[in-house]
């Protein structure tokens, strides 16, 4: 194929995912995706060290350097199933904020996830590519007016990533490095939450305002080295991607409506068994922590009535504002693939702390994310002429967790969040 036609190609591709993306979500790890492309998800995400796809940049850039020319496109339905249980009674006292007791399922249940990449050889031992794919899930619909606001109440937030990459092997082939410049894009709405606004430093910016936007940069590095025949090695990492600010909601989330995207690192191994098994263990660090409006603890809002000099910094919207409370996230993901070369067959199994403490489950009815385990299976069939179907299955099963209501008086009430998530992906492959 020509390199005109091709960057062309890529780039339209890329313009309608910029159209279709914004509405995805798909978050099982905190709110990251537990793998980018149908071959990756169905290892649970595993395949730092191995790559299959032109996805592969979005687990290690490196990768991009052993896929050859290839188009691969996808389209998975992601299923959370997520509720909130209050249990006790408001207690009615001067300056609590009590719950309606009861249990409330989110009308939030299906979300359709796209995503395509795209890799050409050029020069000497290189190659380019471009990708695009969605990841969000701070998505809640409660057909409830849960805060004594408006109803219903909830959040939805999505993002997508464009990445292009370069990379380049070296010494006979069996070690590459890769760089991947990164576009993200995110969109983000609340409703329903107008009660906080006591505590927000700008309450006509804390909570149904419509959609809002930002865009940012940043960048991921990778290195992936075959050390035998049977043992490769593979590292990633991705910066923060400093986002513009959520003008519209910038008396709710810290730092005047910032919202960074976390950095994260990946490393694996993967370890060739027999004819054609291969076995992938990755460790992947999530660092919520570089996100205030993520990482700010609950507890902050009590600062307002502590007697300090200033209280505004840990008012809603302020640098210290109250945000989700979540910490970084370790995850540990296993997977094992074999077959032939009409059919390759995938399982898969990841584990990680949830980053969410029973101090914080208050605001968290926004925006649960307390998934921890995630069992995956999936398959390739070969149908000729370069051309794959792939199939992915991602079962998390239910994970609850439960704590106090910080805003009554103390043991009268208790929040109980709970989820399982199913995720469904089919994809196409070609090469070219």
């Amino acid at each position: 194929m020509r390199a005109g036609v091709s960057i062309s190609r890529l780039t339209v591709l890329a313009l309608v995912a910029a159209l279709v993306l914004p509405t995805a979500v798909g978050a099982t790890n905190g709110y990251l995706i537990h793998g980018i492309g149908t071959k990756s998800k169905a290892l649970a995400g595993a395949g730092v060290a191995f790559p299959q796809d032109a996805l592969a940049p979005g687990t290690n850039p490196a990768g991009l350097a052993f896929v050859g020319k290839r188009f691969d496109a996808g389209l998975s339905i992601f299923n959370p199933n997520r509720e909130y249980t209050i249990n006790g009674n408001p207690s009615g006292f001067p300056g609590t904020f009590g719950l309606t007791p009861g249990r409330v399922e989110s009308d939030s249940n299906y979300f359709p996830v796209p995503n395509f990449g795209a890799s050409w050889e050029r020069g000497s031992n290189g190659a380019l590519g471009i990708a695009a794919y969605g990841q969000g899930g701070m998505n809640t619909d409660w057909p409830t007016a849960t805060f004594y606001g408006t109803q219903p109440t909830g959040v939805n937030f999505s993002q997508l990533f464009i990445v292009s990459t370069w990379a380049k092997s070296f010494g006979e082939g069996r070690h590459a490095i890769g760089i991947s410049p990164m576009f993200a894009f995110q969109m983000f709405e609340a409703k329903g939450i107008e009660a906080f606004g006591m505590f927000s430093s700008d309450s006509s910016k804390l909570s149904n305002n419509g959609d809002d936007t930002s865009t940012g940069f940043g960048g991921k590095i990778g290195y992936l080295g075959e050390f035998s025949d049977t043992v490769s090695f593979g590292l990633s990492y991705q910066s923060t991607i400093s986002m513009g600010e959520f003008d519209d909601y910038a008396g709710l989330f810290a730092e005047q409506g910032g919202f960074d995207v976390p950095s994260n690192w990946s490393a694996g191994f993967a370890f060739t068994i027999g004819d054609s098994g291969v076995l992938l263990l990755d460790y992947q660090e999530i660092k919520y922590t570089d996100v205030a409006s993520v990482s700010n603890p609950f507890a902050n809002i009590f600062n307002l009535f502590g007697g300090i000099v200033d209280p505004r910094p840990f008012l809603l919207g302020g640098n210290q504002g109250a945000g989700f409370g979540w910490q970084d996230m370790s995850v540990v993901k296993l997977g094992y693939q074999w077959g032939s070369d009409d059919w390759v067959w995938r399982l898969g199994f990841s584990t990680g702390d949830q980053p969410i403490g029973t101090s914080e489950v208050l605001f968290n009815i926004l925006a649960p994310g307390v998934m921890e385990e995630h069992y995956t299976f999936g398959f390739t069939k070969t149908m000729g002429e370069g051309r794959e179907f792939n199939f992915a299955l991602m079962h998390a099963p239910s994970v609850s967790i439960s704590g106090p209501n910080p805003l009554e008086a103390p043991g009268q009430q208790t929040i109980g969040l709970e989820m399982d998530q199913w995720d469904i992906e089919v994809g196409f492959s070609w090469g070219f």
